[in-house]
């Protein structure tokens, strides 16, 4: 799944550990994540639009036309 997670964090100048910290999972998740290997549970993509403010929507594409 496509995200905008890596431009996020790097927009507030977090490093993938502060972030990892900050969502309580390993910074090796927070790579997965930013490289797409890796699809969040719903309950940490909603920690995730929490953290920054913005709807699951915003942050995350599953490439779906609609």
């Amino acid at each position: 799944m496509k995200n905008r997670l890596k431009d996020l964090r790097g927009e507030r100048g977090w490093s993938q550990a502060h972030l990892a910290e900050q969502l309580d999972v390993s910074r090796q998740t927070v790579i997965s994540l930013e490289n797409g290997k890796y699809d969040p549970s719903l309950p940490l993509a909603f920690k995730i639009a929490r953290l920054f403010g913005q709807p699951i929507e915003a942050i995350f594409d599953d490439g779906v036309e609609g």
